[in-house]
């Protein structure tokens, strides 16, 4: 890079502000003082770090290159958006520094101390929201302001307004002070910047700046040279003549760097007899630049090209693993039928494909589809909400089917499970929509109105009243969910007091820490946070470790594990043999204590605005095991597992995350932490983007305590394995091969579109999504697995030694 090349011609350079140029170029500098860039709470000390240095580095002229490095403009952005109160007063802080230090640069030049080049550049910009990272406008316009290039201070009030590329400032640094282009650069000179410059130092700077790209080019066209080029200009009596350029790509080339060498030499040779014009030099710029942007913008595109063996691999291990992750899950849906129709006489015909189990495996092909048009994926939130709505009214007509005409208005009469399960897809579909118009998400329409914006604009009071609202209804669901077990069972009262303390410890802190979010933490709200923090953490394990050791172990004639609301009807002797009723009552306060601790934990970490969407979502789990546990027979179990997934990527887009990565949500991932610490922010972060898949993923434990799977059950070849299996094989099964497929398909799509236009601003992102939610799949199926194993592990011994010892007793 650049530093480097000033650091080998023996510059002195001092560094103030972002340590990552200390972890970048460790030993360049002769006196830095780093600050942590990450940090993002902090908006006051981070600058002034750098500013109490300043005077006194002003003041010395042992320094050649002083780098400052503010982050808090950047801060303030991330915690309170473009229009935080907090951001007016931070741009007259950064202008009263740049008036600072171009008022000592005139005193320096004025007392003969040589000239000095200030230049103030942002490496991004901002959404609304202040957040960074995607390709729109506001993102990607940034400032480069360029302050003593002219020759006297006179002068600065002439300015030129250009639009350039990030890249372009290294060549033009290093040319003007004289070092070497860095070597793999594939910038172009910035016009406007060597106005200062003889004609002939210009000239010479833009072909130093032409021999570096066509070095490039030469390395990725070994058969690139242009002494036979078929389009060289030419000289006559009247003077160089530029030729027309075209044909492939090596010929286009040549011919454009061949128009402004000839140009360029035909000059030279001019200005030693003093006969050239002011036309001549403009047209060898013209011509010089007309090649280094061609050049520049094909070696940009290169950087895209990789071994074609090796990704070729990558591709077939990525089909073969959706291969096997297909047949497995079309085994044990066959052997699953198999049984059913071993067991049910009547229903030969119930392995029948339907319209909803088409469209399950249609919403796969859409989304494989969409994945190949950048508008598509920039706007991928409306695929799944679509989709979504569509399999909820399939599923309601596959439901209102099963009740008898004359009695499908009257719902409560001899048909109340399918009843419930009506309401349940109504309470779905209802959601829903709610939450489709929650946030404009996406990249194109983030302007128009939504709810979210509508509460902002209502003011902070109103929000924090939705917030409160909405925690109170979230711990009122878990106590109401978790009464269906019964109250008199002591461990459910343990649990109970657990949400009860963790839901009032959130509910404080919402009332009194999030008046203002934008003001830095207190010590004692970050305490606080930290106290949840280890509430949760504590509660959650321990539930999961210490529930199936105290769950009351029975063995009778009868057993009832739930009410009738969420019931199960195990044969007897099965029973009695292994711990089912005890299995599926304690997977179902485990997956709850999951459920409810993780919307808990999002009321604590998301954006206030986004307390309504996680209730939502916590309503659409519960309508979702009330219509599973009273499905039976008539749907199929992997059509439902299916639909979670969905559900749970229609989530994560309500809210407000998009596949760009402006909208990840950076201030919340330091809620609770005192300082920066790489690994926790990550995952803190991670949660928070990736809220609404887990909790859908997590909520499969519940799913296998409420599911009723009977019809599977054979009591003269059950055994431990084959309980399992009915239990976890497509819970997590299904989920891992829908992965597999859209992680496989947009893999073969981001290289089929490696030299598309917004590779890097569209498809690159989405791919970085896609394989995060790769790691949220198998962080939710691998938490899922070890539960049940782990549950029915210590169970299954219990059960064991209480009828060993029954039967000693004997």
């Amino acid at each position: 890079m650049t530093i480097f090349l000033f650091f080998s011609v023996g510059w002195k350079m001092v560094m103030l502000g972002d340590e990552t140029w200390l972890k970048l170029f460790p030993r360049l500098f002769m006196r830095h003082d780093g600050v942590s860039s990450f940090f993002v709470k902090d908006t006051v000390q981070v600058d002034h770090n750098v500013s109490r240095h300043l005077g006194d580095e002003l003041s010395r002229d042992d320094w050649h290159l002083l780098i400052l490095h503010y982050l808090g403009l950047d801060h303030v952005g991330h915690i309170g958006g473009r229009n935080s109160i907090l951001m007016a007063p931070k741009l007259l802080e950064m202008d009263e520094l740049v008036k600072m230090i171009h008022t000592s640069i005139i005193a320096n030049q004025d007392n003969g101390q040589g000239r000095t080049l200030l230049a103030v550049v942002s490496d991004h910009g901002m959404t609304d929201n202040g957040n960074h990272g995607g390709s729109s406008y506001d993102e990607t316009d940034s400032l480069a302001l360029f302050i003593g290039l002219k020759n006297h201070a006179s002068e600065h009030a002439s300015y030129t307004v250009n639009t350039v590329y990030q890249v372009d400032i290294a060549p033009t640094l290093a040319l003007i002070f004289g070092v070497p282009i860095p070597k793999n650069n594939v910038g172009v000179l910035i016009s406007g910047t060597f106005d200062s410059f003889t004609d002939e130092q210009h000239l010479k700077a833009l072909e130093l700046n032409s021999w570096q790209l066509f070095r490039l080019l030469q390395a990725q066209l070994p058969g690139l040279s242009c002494e036979n080029s078929p389009c060289e200009s030419f000289i006559d009596d009247q003077g160089p003549r530029k030729s027309k350029c075209n044909g492939n790509l090596e010929n286009m080339i040549c011919c454009l760097y061949l128009n402004a060498a000839v140009l360029h030499s035909s000059w030279k040779s001019k200005n030693v007899s003093r006969s050239y014009s002011r036309a001549d030099y403009s047209s060898i710029v013209a011509a010089y630049y007309e090649f280094l942007k061609t050049a520049s913008e094909w070696l940009s595109r290169r950087v895209t090209d990789k071994p074609v063996n090796l990704l070729a691999f990558g591709v077939a291990a990525m089909l073969l693993s959706c291969l096997i992750l297909s047949c497995l899950i079309f085994h044990v849906c066959k052997e699953f039928c198999f049984r059913q129709k071993k067991n049910f006489d009547l229903v030969d015909g119930m392995c029948n494909w339907n319209l909803d189990e088409a469209f399950i495996l249609g919403v796969i092909l859409i989304v494989i589809i969409s994945m190949g048009s950048s508008s598509m994926v920039e706007e991928e939130q409306y695929i799944w909400h679509f989709l979504t709505s569509t399999l909820d009214l399939l599923l309601l007509r596959k439901t209102m089917q099963l009740l008898p005409v004359k009695k499908s208005f009257r719902l409560y009469e001899g048909t109340k499970k399918i009843g419930f399960q009506v309401y349940s897809i109504f309470v779905l579909i209802i959601s829903g929509r709610t939450l489709r118009g929650w946030h404009q998400g996406g990249v194109n329409w983030t302007h128009l109105s939504d709810v979210s914006k509508w509460l902002e604009q209502a003011g902070s009071n109103n929000v924090k009243l939705v917030q409160l609202v909405s925690c109170l209804l979230i711990i009122s669901l878990c106590f109401f969910t978790l009464s269906v077990l019964g109250s008199r069972r002591k461990f459910v009262l343990v649990v109970g007091f657990s949400f009860l303390v963790f839901g009032l410890l959130v509910l404080q802190h919402i009332m009194i820490y999030q008046e203002n979010t934008i003001v830095q933490s207190s010590s004692t709200a970050t305490l606080m946070v930290q106290i949840i923090f280890a509430v949760l953490g504590i509660t959650a394990i321990g539930t999961f470790i210490v529930l199936p050791l105290v769950m009351p172990i029975s063995i009778s004639k009868k057993h009832s594990s739930h009410d009738s609301y969420m019931s199960t009807s195990d044969p007897i002797e099965i029973q009695n043999k292994y711990p089912l009723a005890e299995l599926k009552d304690s997977l179902y306060v485990i997956g709850w204590t999951y459920i409810c601790y993780w919307c808990l934990l999002q009321l604590l970490l998301q954006q206030p605005v986004n307390a309504v969407p996680i209730l939502l979502i916590l309503v659409q789990i519960l309508a979702s095991m009330i219509y599973s546990s009273y499905s039976g027979l008539h749907q199929k179990q992997w059509v439902e597992i299916a639909a979670l997934y969905y559900l749970g990527m229609a989530g994560h887009f309500a809210l407000g995350n998009s596949n760009t990565l402006a909208t990840i949500d950076v201030a919340g991932a330091f809620i609770g932490m005192s300082s920066y610490s790489t690994l926790l922010s990550g995952i803190l972060m991670f949660i928070i983007t990736y809220a609404s898949p887990i909790l859908f993923l997590i909520s499969m434990v519940m799913y296998i305590s409420v599911k009723d799977t009977t019809h599977l059950l054979i009591s003269q070849s059950a055994d431990s394995g084959y309980l399992l299996k009915i239990m976890l094989a497509l819970p997590c099964l299904v989920p891992l091969g829908v992965n597999s497929i859209l992680l496989t398909a947009y893999t073969i799509v981001l290289l089929l579109m490696r030299n598309h236009l917004f590779v890097w601003s569209v498809f690159s992102p989405k791919y970085l999504y896609v394989c995060a939610t790769t790691v949220c799949v198998y962080i939710g199926v691998s938490s899922v697995a070890l539960t049940v194993i782990y549950s029915y592990l210590v169970l299954a011994f219990r059960k064991r030694m209480q009828c060993s010892s029954n039967t000693d007793a004997r």
